[in-house]
């Protein structure tokens, strides 16, 4: 343990990928948002459109990772049981701390969004898109609630399957997406010694309000 805690003590690299300039930043944050996630994508990065998500309810906060799924003007799309924690916390605040991190591109972006249900014609598109296993699978999770064995889990599987077999399989009511509505964009380039660029995005009447942060 001791090892372990010198490892983590010491271990230190620094970060001389690249550099992040305002010339180099867009009127609207969005342009930007989609060239680092194209870069991602295209890189050898593994989940790339994973990001953390995090609430805050009941005086906690609490964090996972989901995926992203769409993204434009109107926001960030994701998917998930309504039911689950962070369905539970959404539905108590609203309010969401996004984050998404690319070590092996030294950048990251943090996010500041209002969080709300997508139509469900568009939740049922995307549902009708996952593979069959995964459709099946929604509706066997009663997600975030306790689980005797994984065997109990496995026999909802099984018996959904049976339910459904030879027809499609439709959306359950407590699965759909979220459309975080984002009103502030932090672009994080590490640099050597530390000194990285923090370029800050927030939206004021209308408009998007650039600024430089110490990092």
């Amino acid at each position: 343990m001791k090892e372990t805690r010198d490892k983590v003590k010491h271990l230190r690299r620094d970060f001389d990928r690249d550099t992040l300039t305002e010339a180099q930043t867009p009127e609207n944050p969005l342009e930007l948002f989609g060239e680092w996630l194209d870069e991602a994508l295209e890189s050898e990065i593994k989940d790339p459109n994973a990001f953390v998500l995090s609430t805050y309810a009941n005086g906690e906060v609490d964090s996972r990772v989901v995926l992203i799924r769409e993204f434009s003007e109107e926001g960030i799309q994701f998917f998930t049981n309504y039911g689950s924690q962070k369905g539970k916390e959404l539905a108590e605040n609203p309010q969401a701390a996004i984050n998404f991190f690319w070590a092996d591109l030294d950048r990251q972006i943090r996010i500041k969004a209002r969080i709300e249900k997508l139509d469900e014609a568009i939740s049922d598109d995307y549902f009708n898109s996952r593979p069959r296993e995964s459709q099946i699978g929604a509706w066997a999770s009663q997600q975030s609630q306790t689980l005797g064995s994984r065997e109990e889990l496995e026999k909802r599987v099984e018996e959904y399957a049976a339910q459904f077999e030879g027809k499609e399989v439709p959306r359950p009511e407590f699965w759909g997406g979220y459309l975080a509505k984002v009103y502030a964009y932090e672009f994080w380039q590490g640099r050597e010694s530390r000194l990285h660029d923090r370029i800050v995005y927030e939206s004021k009447d209308g408009n998007w309000l650039k600024k430089r942060l110490y990092p």
